[in-house]
Formats: C-alpha cells, sequence, structure tokens
C-alpha cells in the first residue's frame, strides 16, 4: 500500500509507483484514481475470462477454416477496452454512493471524491463518459450479449447500497458474472 500526505494527490490505499503517477499529467490523476486505474487486478479479472472465452471461440473457428485474425484481435482490444471502462465506471459509481461514508473513514478519506480533488458533477461526467464507452463495446457483439451485458447491470447497481444491509456484500457483486453466463 502507499502513503500520502494531504498535498500529494495520491490515495492513501493504493500503491504508490504506479504508472498512473508516473505517466499520467497530475490533472488526470483524480480520475484515473476514480476508475482505479492505479490498480488494475479488478479489470485484468474481468478481463481475463473474456480473453478466454475469445481463445477457445478461435479454437472452433480455426477447425473449421473460419479463424479470422483479425477479428480476434479487434475482439481482444473490446474486450480489454471494456473491461477497463465498465471496471471504471463501477467503481467511480460507487464512490459516488459512498461519498459522505468514504469522507468518514480514513482508509478512504483521501479519494478524489472525499478529499474534494473531484466534484459530484466532475464525477458523474467522468461515469457517464466511462458507461457511454462501455455501451459502444457491447453494441459490436451480438444481441445476446448486449441483453447479457443490460442484465449484468442490476446487480453492479445495488453492490455499494448492498455494503449497508448485508455482511456478504461481495454476494451481490458476484452475481453480476451468473447473469453474464
Amino acid at each position: 500500500m502507499g502513503t500520502t500526505t494531504e498535498d500529494d494527490g495520491r490515495v492513501f490505499d493504493a500503491p504508490s509507483d504506479n504508472f498512473v503517477y508516473r505517466l499520467l499529467p497530475r490533472w488526470l490523476w483524480p480520475y484515473a484514481q476514480l476508475a482505479r486505474w492505479d490498480r488494475p487486478i479488478g479489470w485484468q479479472l474481468l478481463m481475463w475470462p473474456c480473453f478466454w472465452s475469445a481463445a477457445m471461440a478461435a479454437g472452433v473457428t480455426a477447425e473449421a477454416n473460419a479463424f479470422r485474425p483479425g477479428q480476434f484481435i479487434a475482439h481482444l482490444f473490446l474486450f480489454w477496452l471494456g473491461a477497463v471502462a465498465m471496471r471504471g465506471a463501477g467503481c467511480t459509481y460507487n464512490d459516488l454512493v459512498d461519498h459522505d461514508i468514504d469522507n468518514q473513514v480514513a482508509r478512504t478519506r483521501s479519494r478524489p471524491l472525499p478529499s474534494g480533488r473531484v466534484t459530484r458533477r466532475q464525477a458523474k461526467i467522468f461515469i457517464l463518459l466511462q458507461a457511454l464507452t462501455g455501451l459502444a463495446v457491447l453494441l459490436s457483439f451480438n444481441l445476446f450479449t448486449i441483453v447479457l451485458g443490460f442484465a449484468s447491470l442490476g446487480f453492479v447497481a445495488v453492490y455499494p447500497f448492498a455494503k449497508r444491509f448485508t455482511d456478504w456484500p461481495q454476494f451481490f457483486w458476484d452475481l453480476r458474472f451468473l447473469g453474464a453466463r
């Protein structure tokens, strides 16, 4: 875990040596922190099952002499982009919902919303941009995939509130994967 001072622009509960702080301009740091780009494990957990599925489909199409490398690479790119965008949108949504609580917890007080580095309006615009990116990715797939994508949104919407009525909020978080299978 990293450490932070009030004015260095980093969040207390994230690594300080991430690419976010080395490569991005300082004014983008709060948005990268909202989307948790400084903690890539979340989008990677969304992306790897998609990559695995694409690889299995590539094997089937190769056996049928119908494999198209360009389409395979395009799908990998779309899965990566969708995972990063939608994980970021989910984290931004969670921070908007938990704004008042995050301000009272030492571990989360340095995040962009409670620290005042991003306003609620700016966070809402950012979530909209991420969601539109995710929607563009989703609409590039077939109808079945689109329906499953929209079905999983209900579980994502409930998750931040589940922390208030159950000791098992991750159960609600994991339900979104059941809808997508």
